[in-house]
């Protein structure tokens, strides 16, 4: 067993080194710059107006209600699966991961992945509600596969491309649901559970080399809860995640707040290594030139970026699975819930972790080191620790809060793979991954922390790759989805000559224009 952990290990540092270098890098935030360019700063410009249609239309029935069509969902649903899916282990543990590694300077570095993230997140989104269809069973199908294959595909001389991208895609994208959607969530959910309710009777029984049979039932038993609710399909999913999502952020932000609070006097420094050490990381004091540069890139540049995309998603064309099954005509209407999804997992989430790290007096802002040899499974569980004391209370609400995020996590990537799958082998069939996907919670339950992290981030930048070529080569057509929206929904002069752009092919296009917007 340790010899074939090794062998995964050797194959996947190779890999991981090639797509994770300065090139996917460039790719990945030049896209979000382009899409951030062609429509005009949409996430400055028109700040206003997407806070108000996605938070501040939080409480109309249009936007909350469960659709009259049974076979898609509401936009509030579509957000919190889609959260589900981003809000996870990166919000903590990748936090954490990254500031260890990279220092404080790599959540200014996260920072600007999102801000340009919310863009081609949007993009994403867009395009998905744009070049949707119904599949065999009545439900939307959408995402990267699609707008690659039709968008793309569509182009002179392109159609082979976009064909092949798109089947590259959903293989990636079905690997990468069983990485940072299987593997690597049920991973660090056991660590903590391991760590905040220790059970040496259990952890004492090998049932393999280093695998303890506490291990192995909780991944066991985390299978079997995943089971009954993913089974149940879209729907039952759906309905979980509206219900434990808003709960879940809100219960984290307010304990984060409280740690905050309690340790106000180290906020303007925590803030001041951030922005310090962004620039002038700790290994690169006293360096110069072409040296201090590449400590730059290297730790926090390099760690923020990465860490940034493994919690919020933008790039990898992944949520926009989930955010094409919404009730919403609009592309640019999902497009923008898009952004809030960005917006919340990293500005509001991965900002408010590394405040409580920094905070707290668990990270040395000096030295860039850990009191007491935590590491990044259990920097965040010290830091609430650090105020909630008493009975190792802290360490028990990170423990069920990582659970929970971990776990909702667990549930959207299935439905991303499913619909990937169904692209592949066609919707009758995808009973068969779900079952493979439920398998793989218990592999990622014995497998050492580096590794699982290490193939998610792997899954993730290959799955990234087509999609942004995607992004890239149909930038104009997002141009054109979103002036035409800006003309007839914030600009509105002579709206009615202006017919508006709800989907690729006439037939469905005409369908929406006729039903009314659940």
């Amino acid at each position: 067993m340790e010899q074939f952990f090794n062998s995964v290990t050797g194959i996947n540092d190779a890999l991981n080194g090639f797509i994770w270098g300065k090139v996917g890098l460039v790719l990945l935030i030049c896209t979000g710059i382009l899409m951030t360019v062609v429509t005009g700063c949409f996430q400055v410009s028109h700040f206003g107006h997407w806070i108000k249609n996605t938070i501040g239309s939080i409480f109309d029935r249009n936007v909350i209600r469960h659709s009259k069509d049974k076979r898609s969902i509401s936009p509030f649903q579509a957000l919190c699966t889609a959260l589900a899916a981003t809000v996870g282990t990166g919000n903590i543990a990748g936090v954490a991961a990254a500031v260890c590694v990279g220092g404080a300077g790599a959540v200014f570095w996260m920072w600007i992945a999102a801000f340009f993230g919310m863009m081609t997140n949007y993009s994403e989104n867009v395009l998905g509600i744009y070049y949707r269809r119904r599949n065999g069973d009545g439900e939307w199908s959408g995402g990267a596969m699609y707008y690659l294959s039709d968008g793309l595909g569509s182009k002179k001389g392109c159609k082979w491309v976009g064909k092949i991208l798109a089947i590259l895609f959903s293989c990636f994208a079905i690997l990468a649901s069983f990485g940072i959607g299987s593997m690597a969530q049920v991973n660090k959910i056991v660590l903590n559970i391991q760590s905040a309710f220790p059970v040496k009777s259990l952890e004492n029984i090998e049932v393999f080399s280093g695998i303890t049979l506490y291990a192995l039932i909780i991944g066991i038993v985390i299978a079997l809860l995943a089971a009954m609710i993913i089974l149940g399909g879209l729907k039952r999913i759906a309905s979980f995640a509206e219900k434990v999502v808003p709960f879940m952020v809100i219960a984290f932000i307010v304990g984060g707040i409280v740690v905050i609070g309690v340790n106000y006097n180290n906020i303007l420094p925590a803030f001041a290594a951030i922005f310090n050490t962004a620039f002038t990381p700790l290994a690169a004091v006293g360096g110069v030139g072409g040296f201090a540069l590449k400590k730059i890139i290297d730790g926090p540049l390099m760690n923020g970026f990465k860490r940034g995309v493994f919690s919020n998603e933008a790039g990898l064309g992944s949520s926009v699975m989930v955010h094409s099954n919404s009730s919403v005509k609009e592309p640019v209407k999902q497009g923008m819930w898009g952004i809030f999804e960005v917006f919340v997992d990293t500005i509001i989430v991965c900002t408010l972790t590394a405040l409580v790290i920094l905070t707290s007096g668990v990270y040395n802002l000096s030295t860039g080191t850990t009191a007491g040899g935590a590491s990044d499974a259990t920097l965040v569980a010290s830091a609430y620790n650090s105020v909630f004391s008493f009975g190792d209370i802290g360490a028990k609400f990170v423990a069920v809060a990582m659970f929970l995020f971990a776990f909702t996590t667990v549930l959207g990537w299935s439905h991303y793979g499913a619909k990937a799958w169904e692209y592949l082998f066609g919707s009758k069939s995808t009973v068969i991954f779900k079952i493979i996907h439920i398998l793989t919670m218990i592999l990622g339950a014995v497998l050492t922390t580096s590794l699982a992290w290490d193939i998610s981030d792997t899954f993730n930048g290959f799955m990234m790759v087509p999609n942004l070529i995607g992004l890239v080569a149909l930038s104009p057509l997002v141009m054109k989805i979103t002036k035409n929206y800006i003309v007839r929904k914030v600009h509105k002069p002579g709206v009615q000559d202006v017919k508006p752009m709800y989907n690729y092919d006439p037939d469905t296009q005409a369908a929406e224009e006729q039903r009314e917007e659940a």
